[in-house]
Formats: structure tokens, sequence, C-alpha cells
């Protein structure tokens, strides 16, 4: 007999220690990296940034609740019991480009080292969490390589080194770390569905001489996008790439909850079988304006009141967003998009027109042929 496995083998998403991505800033005191954090922070307004630190408080009252206070303009100050774990932490970080790290009090997967002189005996403490140095930044003209930190790295010195005043280089030099960490893009075609009204499978569908849903996988693959087709187990479907749907009766979302469990690390291109209007300029206007930071990026008809989630790329931070929503008992991804941090693309509202009814083909079909 096989050895008995407990778990099931799933992919584990791409994560730092504490953040899907983040950097820690080693070698200087506290309110320097602090300072550092803010002025660069400023200068990549156009991420999700977040900051860990430790509290420098020193007494602590136990707290016998915890309070979330939110100003009317949303911003919030809180006072938690919650202590550091990384699983935790990293689902709280999940919607944030990068999060910056104290390294004084906490270990980053990536590191910025500040050459402070006279904390020589504070980096040789760290010197082993110092194993994956993007760049160095010089505190004053005269700080230099201890020499431990040469013996431990001879190639130290290589390493681009700007002075604490050069913001505008040290903030640039991140947004390419940050933008390196930018998830490829995948196609998800869904043709998973009951077809219910219809009464045939949606996918096998005849617009344009072949199977709809093989004109929405050409459509994906002539961007370049590897594309897979979202299909139920019970489908007899014969193809190399396909994914099979994993959460079981949940429609569009559990295609996509499917896609993300196959491959966390991608974000995916979702379409659906039943938009033959959606051409090649739609796709090429959707992967244009894809926004990496923000959930999803997603198409709305200029006279629709709300977006089509199955013409839509979901980024790997969606992810954690959809389970959330699962967990409450909601399997709509319309949901997820109009309640999320979202870029939304108008087209006109006949591009993306569904055909869901016998009546509704045998008329697109008449207006695409003639």
């Amino acid at each position: 007999m096989g050895k008995h496995q407990k778990h099931a083998k799933l992919k584990l998403r791409e994560n730092d220690n504490y953040a899907p991505n983040e950097i820690a800033f080693v070698g200087t005191k506290c309110d320097v990296v602090s300072d550092l954090v803010q002025q660069v922070s400023k200068k990549l307004k156009n991420y999700k940034l977040a900051y860990f630190d430790a509290s420098h408080s020193k007494n602590i009252d136990e707290l016998t609740i915890e309070t979330f206070t939110y100003h009317h303009e949303g911003f919030l100050n809180s006072t938690s019991n919650r202590g550091i774990n990384k699983f935790n932490q990293r689902v709280q970080f999940s919607q944030y480009d990068y999060v910056f790290i104290n390294g004084n009090h906490y270990q980053g997967a990536k590191q910025i080292l500040i050459l402070d002189k006279d904390k020589e005996a504070s980096v040789l403490k760290r010197l082993d969490q110092l194993n994956n140095i993007q760049f160095v930044i010089k505190l004053t003209e005269d700080a230099d390589f201890f020499d431990f930190l040469v013996e431990n790295n001879p190639l130290i010195k290589n390493l681009h080194c700007y002075s604490i005043n050069e913001i505008d280089k040290i903030s640039k030099h991140i947004e390419n770390l940050l933008k390196e960490k930018i998830a490829p893009i995948q196609g998800l075609v869904l043709a998973g569905g009951k077809s219910v009204r219809m009464g045939k499978d949606k996918g096998t569908l005849n617009f344009y001489g072949k199977n709809q849903r093989d004109v929405a996988i050409e459509l994906l693959e002539k961007n370049n996008l590897k594309t897979y087709l979202s299909v139920r187990s019970a489908q007899e479907i014969e193809i190399e790439h396909k994914i099979t749907d994993k959460f079981i009766g949940l429609g569009p979302f559990g295609a996509i909850c499917s896609a993300f469990q196959e491959n966390p690390d991608v974000a995916w291109l979702v379409i659906a079988t039943d938009l033959p209007f959606v051409n090649d300029a739609v796709i090429q206007l959707l992967l244009k304006h894809r926004n990496p930071s923000k959930a999803a990026t997603t198409i709305k008809g200029k006279d629709k009141q709300f977006p089509e989630p199955l013409i839509t790329i979901w980024e790997p931070k969606s992810y954690t967003l959809l389970l959330n929503y699962l967990a409450q008992g909601y399997s709509c991804p319309r949901k997820v998009l109009i309640n999320s941090d979202i870029e939304i693309i108008e087209v006109d509202d006949n591009l993306i027109r569904n055909i869901n009814t016998p009546e509704e083909f045998k008329a697109a079909h008449k207006e695409i042929n003639d």
C-alpha cells in the first residue's frame, strides 16, 4: 500500500514571510527607517503599500476589547490583541502590492541594507537575515561596508548603492522590484455551465463556423495567453489544457476559484462562451488597461449598472477575496467585483451581450453572418 497522504496536495502560493511581496529595511535606527518608508510611499502612491513595524510603546494595558474606529473618510485606528502569525499576516496583507518591513523587528524575505556607521553591532547581530539584499543605501557620505559584510558576501560591493537623499532613485529601484512580481496572465474559457435555457452546451454553439469555445480559446491565444478550458467533471472534452471544477455547483464562481487552486500565482483572464460579440479589440483593451494593483480589471457596458465578471482579469489577490465571500455564503463573482477595489473599462453594450436562449442564438447568428 502507498503511503497515506493526510492532506490534498495543493499548489502553494508564492508568498514571502508575511506577505506575497515584501522588503525589509535593515541597518539603521527605527525612526530613519520609518521616515524613509514615508518618503518612498509618497513617490509610489499608485500602488497599494503597507508598513509592518513593532510598537515602540513601553507599557501596554491588557485589552479586554478590540476597537476599530473609522473616520468617515474611511481611515481606521485599531487596537487589537492579535499576535503575529505568518499565515494570518499573509491574508491580512494579501491586497497589498508591497509590504515594507522594519528589519529591526521582523525578518523580510528581501532586504535593503542601510549603511549606518553607528550600527555595526546591530547589523552583525542580523547578519544571517541579510540573505537576499536588493540594494544598499548610505546614511552618510562616509558610511562604508563593515568588514564582516564583505567577508560574508564578497559580491556585496557590486550592488547598487544610493545615498539616503536620493529618494527618487531609491523609489524607482523599489518600483522596478515591484514590477518584477506582477503576475503573468493566463486565459480561462468558461465552458462548464449546464446551459439550461439554451437546451444545449453553449460552448458548442456555432456562430463562426466552429464551436464557440474554440473561438474563445483562439481569441485569447492570439493575444499570447496560455489558455485553459474550464469544464465540469461530467463533460467529456478532449483538450490538452483544461481545468476541471473542484468547487462543485458554484457555476462561474467555482470555475474561477478552481483556476486559482490550479495556479494561485497567475492572473486569470476569464471569458464566457456565451459572448460571441467579444472581439480582439475588447480583449486588447482589457489587457492594455490592466491594473495589477487592483483586485481585478473588468469590462462594463456603458449603459449597464454593473461590471461583467465573465470578461475580467482576476488578479492573484482576488482569490483571497473570492474565498472570503464564499465563507459568508456568497457565490456571485459580480458581488465580489462591486464591493472590491477594481479597474473598470467601459465599452459599447452590444459587445458584451449574453446569448442564453435559442431565440437569442438565432438572432445573433443572423447578425454575425449577414
